[in-house]
């Protein structure tokens, strides 16, 4: 009887694991939404609660705090981009099809995730970065800023500062989504968001950033 607990206790953990799992996903999702809306200060546990389906109290047992729960919202929104990126292998690509893969990443990534620009205002606007400066989100900024230093001692690159270089090609990947709710009056006729918009409007970010950091032999 004894070795049949033991068995059956055994073969609940992983269920048990997959299950906490589950959990902290929905208080996630919940969460991302709530805070892109109000921002850590404005955001209530109670409205978290509700759209994950779990009590307050459920949701302190795992995150401890509103702000944890806020930090494991950016961490949880910060490491997927770098990880896209880092798992292209930028550094064996020449320059150009490197920033080409660094923005198509970029812009697939505000389409899987839209509610982050929301959320980086709400941190700026509130916090002044004070929460997300302790996330890794410059590991991609950094490695835009090496394709471009690259690029520029290969010889494919123009001279430019990296470093507002890097802010530009950021903008052209995120004011995109950043102002869908603005942008789609200007073309009411237009799903903006469809997938064929998306990749039109990929293809049009590449062109532009590619032909503004492309050296001109006629110059």
């Amino acid at each position: 009887m004894g070795r049949s607990t033991k068995s059956e206790s055994s073969f609940n953990k992983p269920r048990q694991v997959r299950s906490a799992e589950a959990t902290k996903a929905q208080i996630l999702d919940a969460a991302m939404e709530e805070f892109a809306k109000h921002g850590l200060s404005g955001a209530r546990t109670e409205a978290i609660a509700s759209g994950s389906g779990v009590t307050k109290a459920m949701i302190y047992y795992y995150f401890d705090s509103k702000e944890k729960l806020y930090q494991a919202v950016l961490q949880r929104l910060d490491f997927p981009i770098n990880d896209m990126i880092q798992e292209t292998n930028l550094e064996q690509l020449p320059p150009e099809e490197a920033l080409r893969e660094v923005i198509q990443a970029a812009i697939a990534y505000r389409v899987q995730h839209p509610h982050l620009g929301m959320i980086l205002f709400q941190e700026a606007n509130q916090n002044q970065g004070k929460f997300y400066k302790q996330t890794n989100w410059q590991e991609g900024f950094e490695q835009v800023i090496g394709i471009l230093e690259r690029g520029m001692a290969e010889g494919c690159f123009r001279p430019v500062d990296p470093f507002i270089t890097a802010i530009h090609i950021a903008a052209v990947c995120t004011f995109y989504f950043d102002a869908y709710e603005n942008l789609k009056y200007a073309k009411p006729d237009l799903d903006l968001r469809s997938p064929e918009m998306i990749e039109q409007y990929t293809q049009q970010a590449i062109n532009l950033i590619l032909a503004g950091v492309r050296f001109n032999i006629e110059q």
